[in-house]
């Protein structure tokens, strides 16, 4: 018993085995692409390999990433679902923060109007694949239930988010720096609030509570905590990215417009974090999966694209203009809509219900793919 409330540490953390694997698996895809690199090994079989290897150092390092977010929530008295709605979802969210930040310096350069396609069409993808696919997987993984508190404050904030996005960028077909900065002000005014009542959103939680919370493994010190959220969201990132690479390489090479490749490959690719980190924290914390599929929808149009823009305005190309404004934002608010009236029939996410969210991005994909073929076709 003693052994069992003690603190453990650094020391402890180096010998623990899902840091052992996963540190594996980061060597393995460096020592591969390495020796890929060398050998001239680009070939199909190589790349699924790699692949694989990053989708499994996504699921260790996502678990990895969920026991410090929950330690660090429990020892500082925040509720999970706040956890879930900043720390975890704004961590979740840094692929698309890096790829829409880098594609707002790469748009303005010369011969390089597209990229902006590619970075407006990322964020609506990486929404719509997190409020219908990932969100269908996990309650087809688990049905749900959801706390009428996260809905009215955090869902109805994230619908709103995502309006106002469509809206700068209708107005204009563009999205300026002002509108940018308006976007992230939002987003820190949103956070600062939910940090200023965490102990009012805690008891709303713990009334009639429902979730169970887990104490397993929260003896480990604060230090520990902030270890395994960092190379729990470092791995995750670095997986999430080669995943992205790959798979946008082989889009390129097929030809496939950018607004297209941003809202399949890369909005798919950089929503895997928070595909891998609410199927995890599905069996452990619903308010941690909900938050992160939540958060993250109110972080990507606000600080992830506000961020991108107040670097470099993003213009919409006129090639780009009839699948992102007549096909893509549309589509994105349509599934957002879908899935918060899900929630607020009884409060409840039911697995046919996950399932209806799934064939709804199928038919999207199936939808993309048909115009694609006839704009080719033409």
């Amino acid at each position: 018993m003693a052994e069992e409330n003690s603190v453990m540490g650094i020391p402890e953390l180096i010998h623990y085995n899902t840091l052992a694997v996963t540190g594996s698996l980061f060597a393995a895809i460096i020592g591969f692409k390495l020796w890929g690199d060398k050998f001239g090994w680009d070939n199909l079989p190589f790349s699924i390999f790699v692949l694989l290897l990053a989708l499994a150092l996504l699921v260790t390092s996502a678990d990895f990433f969920i026991k410090g977010a929950k330690g660090l929530a429990q020892r500082a008295s925040i509720p999970e679902v706040v956890i879930g709605l900043t720390i975890v979802s704004i961590g979740t969210s840094l692929p698309e923060i890096l790829v829409t930040s880098t594609a707002a310096i790469s748009s303005s350069g010369p011969g390089n109007s597209e990229i902006a396609d590619f970075a407006i069409g990322g964020i609506f993808g990486s929404i719509l694949v997190q409020i219908t696919l990932i969100l269908g997987v996990v309650v087809l993984f688990r049905g749900m239930k959801i706390r009428p508190s996260w809905l009215k404050r955090d869902g109805l904030i994230m619908l709103f988010s995502l309006l106002l996005l469509s809206f700068f960028i209708y107005s204009g077909n563009d999205l300026v720096r002002i509108e940018g900065l308006i976007l992230v002000l939002l987003y820190i005014l949103y956070v600062s609030w939910l940090l200023l009542n965490r102990k009012e959103i805690r008891e709303d939680e713990m009334t009639g509570k429902s979730l169970d919370i887990e104490t397993t493994g929260s003896n480990w010190s604060t230090t520990a905590y902030l270890v395994m959220i960092t190379l729990g969201l470092s791995f995750a990132v670095f997986a999430a990215h080669h995943l992205v690479l790959i798979a946008s390489q082989l889009a390129n090479d097929m030809e496939v417009p950018h607004s297209v490749i941003g809202s399949t490959v890369s909005g798919l690719g950089t929503s895997l974090p928070e595909l891998t980190i609410a199927l995890m924290a599905a069996r452990k914390s619903e308010g941690v999966a909900i938050g992160t599929l939540i958060g993250s929808n109110i972080t990507d149009p606000l600080l992830s694209i506000g961020i991108a823009a107040v670097i470099s305005p993003l213009v919409i190309t006129s090639s780009g203009e009839p699948m992102l404004l007549n096909f893509i934002i549309p589509t994105t608010i349509i599934g957002s809509t879908i899935a918060i009236f899900m929630m607020w029939t009884q409060y409840e996410f039911r697995r046919w219900e996950g399932l209806v969210l799934i064939l709804f991005y199928a038919v999207f994909v199936a939808m993309l793919a048909a115009a694609h073929f006839e704009y080719i076709s033409f």
